[in-house]
């Protein structure tokens, strides 16, 4: 878009060197076209382009087929309930066709053109107003035309179902099974248990076991209750609150509290041997540690020619001397002994194309996002920070 004041399309050109999409004028093969619709300047160039993009790539749709597309907006009429304008990116849309749209089933009622005609079908491409949708769909929502109403209620019903499940995975509690990938999630930085035991004794001494595990690095483990006989629905009440474990030593579950148990997705966990139990606290809380990297090795490249892309973007053509280098790896870079710069590698190519990874013996480009101080001769190490088994 070039019409508005101060636009810069080199500048923007250059920004998009970051998400890899390069301009096919300065070698790359993304096509870009400058366009004003107030001024109706690069409008045909613009509609060329997208027509021999769509050619090479063979971006074709098959008007026979049941209609796929997306809600681009929808709203709620007062005369004609909830309507939605729908984009058909693939088949053709009928009067009558049996619908799913987001987690809800309907049946077209009628089409609108953008003409405002009612219209009886409509084809790939096409943007048009439907009629017949229960609720009013969101933008960006999914319109998929299926056999029957049966199988729309269907696929409806498993998209409700689904919906549910996933919000019950995000409001779960903590259990010691998923403890780990809640903490890497973020989610958790201390384990909150609720203590409850035979003996004032057992309970004791298991509080102050845990203490000294309590000792490792970075790890809290928080008593929130400690007391004797079964675990009880207030115990569960308490847990769920606080997002806390339920630890029994020699007591049981009543009936009301393992029910609620089930229902507040609570973690209760029984023992009757003081060293298991501190066993399993242990391997949680060392999922709950801060990783401890080393740093491994990966290769050497050395640059052989620099380019230029645009103003300020600097490409290294190199030769990959020991090792391999790879994508978005760490590299250090050294002109004789001097390092110039740490970072992160940011563009790995083969030719023209992205690579993973390039072995010892190859060429390949190299570019930096933040950096572009390169000179033949200069050394690229790469390196990866690896996780050590605590």
């Amino acid at each position: 878009k070039i019409d508005k004041p101060g636009a810069n399309p080199d500048e923007v050109k250059q920004q998009l060197t970051k998400f890899e999409l390069v301009a096919e004028e300065w070698g790359g093969e993304t096509v870009m076209v400058p366009v004003s619709a107030k001024q109706k300047t690069g409008l045909d160039q613009l509609l060329e382009m997208i027509l021999l993009v769509a050619e090479v790539q063979e971006l074709k749709a098959n008007p026979k087929k049941m209609a796929r597309g997306i809600i681009v907006e929808a709203e709620l009429d007062k005369g004609m309930g909830p309507v939605a304008t729908v984009l058909i990116q693939n088949g053709t849309l009928h009067i009558g066709d049996n619908f799913v749209v987001g987690s809800v089933a309907g049946k077209v009622r009628a089409l609108i053109n953008e003409r405002g005609k009612r219209i009886r079908e409509a084809g790939p491409a096409m943007p048009v107003e439907v009629l017949g949708m229960p609720t009013v769909p969101q933008a960006g929502d999914t319109f998929r035309v299926v056999e029957d109403e049966k199988t729309a209620k269907q696929i409806a019903h498993q998209r409700v179902e689904f919906d549910r499940s996933q919000r019950m995975q995000q409001s779960r509690k903590v259990s010691l099974d998923d403890l780990y990938a809640r903490i890497q999630e973020g989610k958790i930085k201390d384990l909150k248990l609720i203590i409850k035991g035979d003996v004032k004794g057992s309970v004791e001494a298991i509080e102050q076991s845990l203490g000294n595990l309590n000792k490792e690095e970075g790890v809290a483990v928080k008593v929130i209750h400690g007391g004797t006989g079964d675990i009880s629905e207030a115990d569960v009440m308490l847990a769920a609150a606080s997002d806390a474990l339920v630890i029994g030593f020699n007591v049981k579950a009543d009936e009301r509290a393992r029910r609620m148990a089930a229902a507040e997705q609570v973690d209760i966990r029984s023992y009757n041997i003081i060293y298991k139990l501190l066993e399993d606290i242990e391997a949680a809380m060392k999922g709950m540690l801060e990783p401890v990297y080393e740093e491994v090795f990966l290769g050497k490249a050395e640059v052989r020619q620099t380019f230029t892309v645009g103003k300020t973007a600097v490409i290294a053509g190199c030769y990959v001397t020991e090792g391999k280098m790879t994508r978005n790896c760490n590299v250090r870079v050294f002109r004789g002994t001097e390092k110039l710069w740490e970072g992160k590698l940011d563009s790995l190519k083969r030719f023209k194309e992205d690579a993973r990874e390039v072995l010892t013996g190859y060429e390949c480009g190299i570019s930096f996002e933040k950096f572009n101080n390169l000179q033949e001769k200069d050394i690229i190490e790469g390196y990866t920070m690896q996780a050590k088994p605590r």
